[in-house]
């Protein structure tokens, strides 16, 4: 069976890395909707290695008898047409921020827990998780199912990219400009993002933590459990792309370094990279293209009482959005999910 799939924001940095992840994952597709605003329309972006869809407005756009509607236009975007795409039957999957702490729509990590897919019918959403949490509880679940997680502290460095091509944009032009000692003007983030690093992803909200850090917090405890603390700093960084965490746990049960590493080892999604020499690590630069969270640094934290540290890294357009979102839709094919809904 083949399936219908509309792509909404198909001319920014994730629609085209979810036009790409369909084609290169073969999903099972029959027709191919690339979607963006009226002043996209009639532009053209790649399917696959030979195919050009030319774009629709997604304005206009009638998702009657569309299966799958995979969205990252926005989020005040995507608050007006998901909903309308899913009153017309189109089961949509949301990349924004809009819907993740909506309580009748599942927020979902296949490695983590795709049995919160089903939970879609109310509104035939589904929400894509912060790039940032994805890739951390990717590597937490394993070790939350063996030695119970107490408490996670985080540090994050991430690329531009979660700023979309815009902060791709400023991070070469104001490279550019600093070699011939001009001034830059950011647009995108809050300071001069070249040769620097930013202690502020998104907006400050009234504790002092931004709504980045907000997010990975009350993410986490949507999809991994409502019990686990998260205290998060969330940083800027002048790469491209790839996100990189240092991550501190803090578990129930006693935890080695080499339990830790065999857990990582088995699961889904990870690969552990954690060599005592340098470079045995994973960095942004050699995580892009690629489909894991890569896990490295892995270390007793001797400061708490069955402590560990490690280091982590993925590509925030692959699995930070547009893969997730991909293998989401994967999860309501192999589960069946689809023919129901139709």
């Amino acid at each position: 069976m083949s399936y219908r799939v509309a792509v909404a924001g198909a001319t920014g940095a994730v629609g085209r890395e979810i036009l790409k992840t369909l084609a290169q994952r073969n999903f099972p597709v029959s027709e191919v909707a690339a979607l963006a605003s009226g002043r996209s329309a009639g532009q053209e972006v790649s399917f696959g290695e030979d195919k050009v869809l030319k774009v629709q407005n997604l304005e206009t756009f009638d998702f009657t008898g569309w299966d799958i509607g995979l969205f990252s236009p926005g989020a005040s975007v995507s608050a007006i047409h998901a909903p309308r795409a899913g009153a017309q039957g189109c089961i949509v999957i949301d990349n924004t921020s809009q819907f993740r702490m909506d309580p009748d729509v599942p927020l979902v990590v296949p490695e983590v827990n795709p049995q919160d897919v089903a939970k879609f019918h109310k509104k035939n959403i589904i929400a894509n998780p912060n790039c940032s949490t994805i890739q951390m509880v990717v590597a937490l679940k394993p070790l939350h199912d063996r030695f119970k997680i107490k408490r996670v502290v985080v540090s994050t460095y991430q690329s531009v990219s979660g700023a979309g091509k815009e902060g791709m944009d400023e991070l070469y032009q104001n490279t550019k400009v600093s070699f011939v000692n001009q001034a830059a003007t950011p647009q995108v983030v809050q300071k001069d993002i070249a040769f620097n690093v930013i202690p502020q992803i998104d907006v400050f909200m009234d504790d002092g933590a931004t709504k980045e850090e907000w997010k990975m917090a009350v993410e986490t405890k949507k999809i991994l459990d409502p019990n686990v603390p998260v205290i998060a700093t969330c940083v800027r960084v002048p790469v491209f792309i790839g996100h990189s965490e240092a991550v501190y746990v803090e578990f129930e049960k006693p935890v080695s370094v080499k339990e830790a590493r065999e857990v990582l080892a088995k699961a889904p999604g990870v690969v552990v990279e954690d060599r005592h020499v340098p470079g045995g690590y994973i960095t942004p630069i050699e995580c892009q293209g690629e489909d894991a969270t890569f896990v490295s640094r892995i270390r007793k934290d001797p400061t708490v009482e069955n402590g560990l540290a490690f280091w982590c890294v993925s590509d925030n357009l692959r699995k930070g959005a547009a893969l997730n979102a991909v293998q989401i839709a994967e999860v309501l094919v192999a589960q069946g999910l689809l023919k129901k809904a139709a």
